[in-house]
């Protein structure tokens, strides 16, 4: 990954959130933005400034500002910015001493899910200006077509410009309601880190600190305790801490039962297991709580050996329950598969085809129990639909590999 690219997945939901409070416009800040890195690939080709992140806000203002002045409709807008920038040169040098960058992250989240906007638009609005997620990114988080979120982000725009929904943090009162939503998006967000639906890394870092980040951030935000927003973070600690096990050196996918426990880190597990801890002590337990009860049954176990299959089996039983998803359902077969064997879990995989027929993981999960059942011919045809349905390198290759290990018996 360039340096630029590099900056850009670091820094795009920060200095896109601080030109949407400046500008008061979707549409503009995220124009002005991506005008400002196409002349970053020109300005930086001798390397980049000292402070990237000023250059680019400064850079997507003054871009700003020039397409305020074309537009006549923006007369008002113009007197008001212009003021502040006239006096500032546009010039490299300026643009890298310029530092300032406000934090606005927390209030664009919490904008992004204002309850005026359906929820399906909330999630996929944050994904898009927070963390500057791709609309096909954001297609494949959600298993949808791309025309579809395209849709959802141009009327949720729409929406709260019509409507002038504000861009700040709600009042303490109102942060509860807000909050369910709120969690939704972080957790899609970290979800999209920990396992990136495109590119060449399975897991992107960034994603998953600014979810947790944002996490941290919201609970400071409440005047009492949230269990579930404890649990989300504990559930976000107890993954992120596999990460640096999920990946060889050389790039490949490690499965869980191969990793080496020895380099899981034991700092976010340990904080991860005392908010379960206190959370089921307490409660009450939500669907986030469970989740992070059967991480930590797998933090705990020292080998894959270990691991209390019919423990987190009855977990997922349990989470259905509140959480009637087709992939919390596929979850609970696999672990059913390691507590009782693959003939006990092929039937519950077989069961989800109609919701999840078109879901990468649908089919590697059915080609994984077919090949331990040893239906080799059936095995392969599932792990080449896996492979046609996944865009990811470090998951493609990994299929290949089972594949080729399949061919060779």
């Amino acid at each position: 990954m360039s340096d630029l690219e590099c900056v850009f997945r670091t820094e795009w939901g920060r200095i896109l959130s601080a030109l949407i409070s400046a500008l008061g416009d979707f549409d503009l800040a995220e124009e002005a933005l991506q005008e400002a890195f196409s002349s970053a690939v020109i300005e930086w080709a001798k390397g980049a400034p000292r402070n990237p992140r000023a250059w680019l806000y400064a850079a997507a203002k003054h871009k700003a500002i020039d397409t305020i002045r074309r537009r006549a409709s923006f007369a008002e807008k113009q007197s008001e910015l212009v003021v502040q920038e006239e006096s500032r040169p546009n010039t490299t040098t300026k643009l890298e001493e310029d530092s300032t960058v406000p934090d606005e992250r927390l209030r664009l989240i919490f904008t992004c899910c204002h309850p005026a906007l359906p929820a399906e638009a909330q999630v996929a609005l944050t994904l898009r200006t927070l963390c500057g997620l791709t609309t096909e990114e954001i297609a494949r988080a959600f298993l949808l077509p791309t025309p579809t979120i395209a849709q959802r982000l141009v009327r949720a725009k729409n929406k709260i410009r019509k409507a002038a929904i504000p861009y700040r943090v709600p009042s303490a009162p109102d942060v509860p309601e807000r909050l369910a939503v709120v969690m939704a998006v972080v957790y899609l967000v970290f979800n999209e880190g920990y396992a990136a639906a495109l590119g060449d890394a399975l897991v992107r870092h960034e994603l998953c600190a600014e979810a947790i980040r944002l996490t941290r951030l919201l609970r400071t935000l409440l005047a009492v305790p949230e269990p579930e927003l404890d649990a989300l973070l504990a559930l976000m600690l107890l993954h992120d801490s596999r990460r640096s096990a999920r990946v060889s050196p050389t790039g490949e996918l490690i499965l869980l039962s191969d990793q080496d426990r020895t380099h899981w880190n034991q700092e976010q597990i340990d904080e991860g297991c005392a908010l379960v801890q206190s959370i089921f002590q307490t409660g009450p337990i939500g669907p986030y709580a469970i989740e992070a009860a059967i991480a930590a049954l797998h933090a705990k176990a020292t080998r894959a050996e270990e691991t209390d299959w019919k423990q987190i089996c009855a977990l997922y039983g349990r989470l259905f329950v509140l959480h009637r998803s087709p992939v919390v359902a596929l979850n609970h077969a696999v672990a059913k598969s390691m507590a009782e064997g693959p003939e006990a879990a092929l039937p519950l995989v077989d069961a989800l085809e109609s919701s999840l027929g078109d879901y990468h993981l649908w089919h590697a999960t059915r080609a994984d129990l077919l090949r331990r059942l040893g239906r080799t011919a059936e095995a392969i045809a599932a792990y080449r639909r896996a492979l046609e349905l996944t865009h990811n390198a470090v998951e493609q290759r990994f299929l290949n590999r089972r594949l080729a290990e399949l061919a060779n018996r």
